[in-house]
């Protein structure tokens, strides 16, 4: 290990090669090429195999991340692949799309003085390579159980849902509202950080291991709750939550005023090759338009870096903290300004002007105030610092809630808290109906996908534990 190993002090971090900004303005493929066999051993021969692997601690998933690290240094890549998949159901997308500078490489040990470990890319290498090898196989579970769950959501949470409890040999079948599978990985993240058929293949190999797929088919529209619980052993609620913030401003109704993810959407289904007639339209096109985005996320991030690719005449982010205090990944942030995002930190929209539609964004400057009790501090409105931004298309990138699902899915008696979240019991991830399961953003609210994995895996383990126990006592009353 000495040899491979704690190269940190004489090998400097190296990056997959990026493609330059004005190359990746034109189109919307992935920024990053993929590491050489050789780069990659090396940038994993980096770690230095602590004794307590914060990367690992802070992963969601609690990736097993210095050892496939150290069997990539040694060129052990089909191992590495086994032991990443142990652990988490989608390496390869989170290699591409999750936080790492918020997440393992931002704990790294030796990030201080000789920056972290290049885990994301890594990940991403050994998950393709295992694509490519074919070691990536449909699921053949050691026996067929009868029994059946119904997941409603084919997003993260539910897929990863769906294939643990299709590995534990159940019948499993995923509801989804939309014509395809993935969710906002498919419609909310562009390809530029996630192409799709880094999804669609994961969608087959699942359809492969005979998980069932039923689009187009909204739960309470289209089929009652009641009647999925009927039809299963157990129900699954993992559809996320879509129902976009607004803000109570003036001119706020302005046509040109559009949510995020409605923006969003469009571009990934042109992309796909989808007729949208709001995109063709130029509702939603950024093609030579003063485009403003509300919002400093990733969602925030996704708005900016497409409407750039779009042909955007400028793009300005307005955020009303400054860049220290954003929410969204800094390495996004990055890439934004090398592709010609300007960033107006300390601002806010106080109103939206126009006659028939939006021309101007009036933003006011923030002054950062004493922390509130959460510790962030409190953003005060500096008197008299009115600015006008010209802008011909303002997307809102302030977060999503939770829909009323009660009420959507025929379901009176599902419990909901304070927040419209479904409420859960946390050791069962059981909801207030008996049998009746939930998980991923429809429980914590908007979070990432690494922690809709995560919830998926372990809402997967929760319905195991409760439909052996029912087996189990229903074996117990037969006999006697």
């Amino acid at each position: 290990m000495a040899e491979r190993m704690l190269k940190f002090v004489s090998t400097p971090q190296a990056m997959p090669e990026k493609r330059p900004p004005a190359e990746r303005r034109r189109d919307f493929e992935e920024i990053y090429a993929r590491y050489a066999r050789e780069k990659a051993a090396e940038q994993a021969g980096r770690c230095s195999q602590c004794g307590v692997p914060f990367c690992q601690i802070h992963c969601p998933l609690h990736n097993n991340i210095p050892d496939w690290l150290k069997l990539t240094a040694e060129g052990r890549l089909e191992e590495a692949y086994e032991l990443s998949a142990a652990t988490n159901t989608f390496p390869e997308i989170c290699g591409r799309i999750c936080p790492q500078d918020r997440l393992c490489e931002g704990n790294c040990v030796i990030e201080k003085g000789f920056q972290a470990v290049t885990i994301g890319s890594v990940e991403k290498f050994i998950t393709d390579t295992a694509w490519d090898q074919g070691w990536v196989q449909p699921i053949r579970p050691r026996r067929e159980r009868p029994e059946s769950v119904g997941i409603v959501g084919a997003g993260p949470a539910g897929l990863a849902a769906a294939e643990q409890l299709r590995r534990k040999g159940y019948q499993v079948t995923v509801y989804d509202r939309y014509d395809r599978v993935g969710g906002l990985l498919i419609y909310g993240i562009p390809n530029f950080k996630l192409e799709k058929e880094v999804v669609q293949r994961r969608e087959q190999l699942l359809r492969q291991s005979k998980v069932g797929f039923v689009l187009n088919c909204e739960v309470g529209r289209d089929v009652p709750l009641g009647e999925l619980r009927a039809r299963h052993d157990a129900i699954l609620i993992a559809n996320g939550v879509y129902k976009a913030r607004d803000i109570a401003a003036p001119g706020v109704a302005l046509p040109g005023i559009v949510p995020a993810l409605d923006y969003l959407t469009a571009s990934n289904r042109h992309g796909l090759g989808d007729a949208v007639e709001a995109f063709e339209s130029g509702e939603l096109d950024a093609k030579g338009k003063h485009v403003v985005v509300l919002g400093g996320g990733d969602t925030a991030m996704d708005c900016v870096r497409t409407a750039v690719r779009q042909g955007a005449k400028s793009v300005k982010c307005l955020y009303r903290r400054d860049r220290a205090n954003m929410p969204g990944s800094q390495r996004e942030v990055k890439h934004a300004e090398e592709e010609g995002v300007e960033f107006v930190w300390l601002s806010a929209p106080q109103a939206f002007l126009g006659k028939t539609k939006v021309s101007h964004v009036r933003s006011v400057r923030i002054h950062l105030g004493m922390p509130d009790a959460t510790g962030r501090q409190t953003p005060q409105e500096i008197p008299n610092s009115h600015k006008n931004i010209e802008a011909d298309l303002v997307l809102k990138a302030l977060g999503f809630d939770p829909e009323d699902l009660p009420s959507l899915m025929a379901a009176p008696d599902l419990a909901v808290t304070g927040w419209r979240t479904i409420k859960i019991d946390w050791r069962s991830m059981m909801t207030s109906l008996d049998g009746v399961f939930a998980a991923g953003d429809i429980v914590r609210g908007a979070s990432l996908v690494v922690w809709a994995i995560r919830d998926g895996r372990d809402a997967a383990e929760r319905i195991h534990g409760w439909l052996t126990a029912k087996a189990a006592e229903a074996a117990c009353l037969a006999a006697d």
